[in-house]
């Protein structure tokens, strides 16, 4: 029956992180693996008023059949805020999609034929890999370095190839945690300026940095040669599947006839919710108290990996976000010390899913947002443990 598939599924695969979701089940287990936010600030009690009140005034428009571009208050607010962050937009340059994984899927149907080529970041957001891999482009991984993309390694790329596309996560990437410096984001765009190559701005985590100093989007740099993404799921809730892609008007009919062809609109009811709760609360003073503990859980999470971690394992503390990047030695597969971490009720992502082509068997990513401290205590001293144990027995380069 094999031949009945499209070509396209030959060459995507699983999600690996879902898969390892899977092991997180039992109890017992302590996972640092998947990128989810802390649900102990869902506002769970804020969201069931806006329900109501949404419902109570709203209830029959609500539960009807919308416009593809999303409920306008919704997409106001966003504009609103962007235009607060020094990005003027209008909303009519928002469309809301079910979670920025849908706006990377509609970014792929509208730009990708099979074969053109696109860059993304080495290690690059596995989500994305998997969501383009669908359309089959020729991947141009570059690499990145503690302050951002390898800039020398990106102007070699863009002078040997035609990208239409260069995907990127400037704040707090996932899964390094890198956030792309001033210079970097100003390098970046000349290298990019009186080319055709777009620039897509993936920013879940934007809103989510508790150290340092806020940036300027690429878009301040590139203008409309810049596409943003956008979620509610790591500042609200992600069960919503709330996200949103910002173009200008020349894109956004494209995936508006994209979006139609695949769900005709973002669930409305949904839609409607978020928009009465942004109405009625401070969504900083929400921000606030996530940021005040994410920062806390780092910097344990950080402290216990100094005191505990061998010291030939080094790792990069970022100033946001929700994941930590750690490189073992060379000799060292991350798939060995996760059989060897996972016996003692400790799992984390490897890092070769995050690489296409080879690299990345000696990396490995750590959440921090949906441990508590106990539990991250406990999860770092045993992920430790198991890395000390490959170390002795020397037999660390295959899983065993």
């Amino acid at each position: 029956m094999a031949h009945l598939f499209a070509n396209r599924l030959q060459n995507t695969q699983k999600s690996f992180i879902r898969e390892i979701l899977k092991v997180t089940q039992d109890p017992e287990v302590i996972s640092f693996a998947g990128g989810l936010p802390n649900p102990q600030f869902f506002p769970v009690e804020e969201l069931a008023a806006a329900t109501a009140k949404a419902l109570a005034d709203h209830g029959r428009q609500m539960l009807q059949y919308s416009t593809t571009e999303g409920h306008a208050p919704l997409r106001e607010f966003i504009a609103a805020r962007y235009a607060a962050k020094g990005v003027p937009v209008s909303a009519d340059e928002i469309l809301i999609t079910n979670g920025s994984q849908q706006g990377l899927d509609l970014i792929g149907k509208v730009f990708l034929n099979q074969g053109d080529a696109m860059i993304i970041e080495r290690p690059g957001y596995l989500g994305a890999i998997q969501a383009f891999a669908m359309y089959e482009p020729e991947f141009l991984p570059v690499p990145l370095l503690d302050d951002g993309i390898d800039l020398d390694s990106l102007e070699t790329t863009l002078h040997h190839h035609h990208p239409k596309l260069f995907y990127a996560v400037p704040n707090f990437q996932n899964p390094s945690g890198v956030t792309y410096s001033e210079p970097v984001r100003r390098a970046t765009a000349h290298l990019l300026t009186r080319r055709d190559t777009i620039f897509v701005e993936d920013n879940p985590y934007g809103e989510l940095r508790f150290a340092g100093n806020e940036l300027p989007s690429m878009r301040n740099y590139l203008g409309d040669q810049t596409i943003l993404l956008g979620s509610f799921s790591k500042v609200v809730a992600p069960g919503l599947r709330l996200g949103w892609i910002c173009a200008k008007p020349e894109f956004m009919d494209k995936f508006i006839i994209a979006k139609q062809a695949t769900d005709l609109h973002s669930n409305y009811l949904a839609q409607c919710i978020v928009a009465q709760f942004l109405q009625d609360n401070d969504l900083d003073a929400h921000l606030a108290t996530i940021k005040a503990a994410y920062k806390k859980q780092c910097d344990l999470m950080v402290e216990m990996m100094v005191e505990h971690f061998p010291e030939e394992v080094t790792f990069i503390r970022p100033e946001g976000g929700m994941f930590i990047w750690v490189t073992l030695p060379e000799e060292m597969s991350s798939l060995a010390l996760f059989e060897e971490a996972a016996r003692l009720k400790v799992v984390f992502v490897p890092g070769r899913p995050f690489y296409v082509g080879d690299g990345g068997d000696n990396t490995l990513r750590l959440n921090f947002s949906n441990c508590d401290e106990a539990r991250i205590e406990t999860g770092i001293a045993h992920l430790a443990e198991a890395m000390k144990a490959l170390l002795v027995r020397g037999n660390a380069l295959q899983p065993v």
